[in-house]
């Protein structure tokens, strides 16, 4: 059996390293031209935890993972005004919990793909063709794939969704947020955040910031935006829109790049996620969105389960139809957590804003504390 997978992330990784061990051909055409070394920091839990163990990865997550003790929200001087136990999650969460850098998960999933994988940086998919008993797949150098079943796994911007599917702006839902990541060095800063999570408690917009071991300080900014449209120019936009938000944010703000990641904040639903051979995959099939936290975990075990669906059936669409039923609810959930989620992540008023600090200290209560990190930790993924 061959696989063509799009997309060397995440859940293009997950899906190459299951197939492979279970004997498949696989071929994995990844737009960028290496690994991406830029992304933001992600606590990792849940549904992925289980295929992680399965593939023997879980010592290298926490061996690139960080151990963080709390997520502070900060005035405009950075005193500390509500303090969320990060350590708690994770004993709720049974110990299988740790905050790790994205790319860093990849780097581990990455080192578990046999080597026999053909993995091609700098290449794409342009075209589909699908018959009974096959797929096809045209890549940008000509090249033509002949497969059992292709796996688009290239993100909320998805070129196979589009092409086996249809445009994007039928399935692609704004949430009314964007956001920026960079990373940048300032000892100064650095000394500052320390070693918490720290995030200013504004609204509207809101700066996150971590210090790395490296000693970079990673930086994610998040803002309400009625407007859907991309600006013309993020650096210019994000200095003026969040100049005024105090502490470290005026200094952060004089180290944004020209070039870094922004994009908005949405989903992406659909009401099936395969047609005949191709299938999507993670952000491409079922994006939850950063409001959500749980997009990585819930592409590990999508892979998982349909890794296990195609090594189980013989019928590739059978198999694509189990794979739905088992992860479209652990999807769905994600989906609803993230929009419910959203209102708190970057309130919209002073109100709001007053309670979400709130229920932070009412955390701290026994009983009162242990039902609000539960519902943050959600389901743990042992039912699949």
């Amino acid at each position: 059996m061959k696989a063509i997978i799009c997309g060397a992330g995440i859940s293009g990784l997950s899906a190459a390293a299951f197939l492979a061990r279970a004997g498949w051909d696989v071929v994995v055409a990844e737009q960028a031209e290496g690994p991406r070394p830029q992304g933001n920091m992600i606590d990792f839990f849940g549904p992925g935890w289980q295929a992680a163990n399965s593939l023997g990865i879980v010592p290298r997550i926490r061996e690139l993972g960080y151990r963080v003790e709390r997520l502070e929200y900060v005035d405009t001087w950075g005193n500390p005004r509500a303090t969320l136990s990060v350590a708690k999650l994770s004993r709720l969460a049974r110990g299988e919990f740790v905050s790790v850098l994205r790319p860093d998960l990849e780097l581990a999933i990455h080192e578990a793909v046999p080597r026999r994988v053909d993995l091609r940086y700098g290449s794409t998919v342009v075209a589909v063709q699908q018959s009974h008993g096959s797929v096809k797949a045209t890549l940008d150098d000509a090249s033509v794939l002949d497969a059992d079943v292709l796996i688009g796994a290239d993100g909320i911007h998805s070129v196979v969704r589009e092409l086996a599917f249809g445009p994007e702006e039928d399935f692609f839902h704004y949430l009314g947020f964007h956001v920026g990541a960079y990373s940048f060095r300032d000892s100064d800063v650095a000394a500052q955040v320390g070693d918490r999570f720290a995030v200013t408690d504004t609204c509207g917009e809101a700066m996150f910031f971590y210090r790395l071991r490296d000693g970079r300080i990673t930086v994610m900014a998040v803002h309400r935006s009625d407007d859907e449209a991309l600006p013309d120019d993020p650096q210019s936009m994000l200095r003026s829109r969040y100049r005024n938000l105090g502490w470290i944010c005026p200094a952060v703000l004089r180290q944004c790049p020209r070039d870094f990641y922004y994009d908005q904040v949405a989903q992406i639903r659909m009401p099936g996620w395969h047609t005949n051979r191709v299938v999507l995959l993670g952000d491409a099939a079922a994006a939850v969105s950063l409001l959500a936290g749980q997009g990585a975990s819930l592409g590990m075990a999508a892979a998982y389960v349909l890794a296990d669906e195609l090594m189980k059936r013989r019928d590739v669409g059978q198999a694509l139809d189990a794979f739905e039923t088992r992860i479209r609810p652990l999807a769905l959930a994600g989906q609803r957590a993230g929009v419910s989620a959203a209102r708190w992540f970057v309130p919209a008023t002073p109100y709001a804003a007053l309670a979400r600090r709130t229920m932070i200290r009412l955390e701290g209560i026994p009983g009162i504390g242990r039902l609000i990190s539960s519902a943050l930790i959600g389901k743990s993924g042992a039912g699949l």
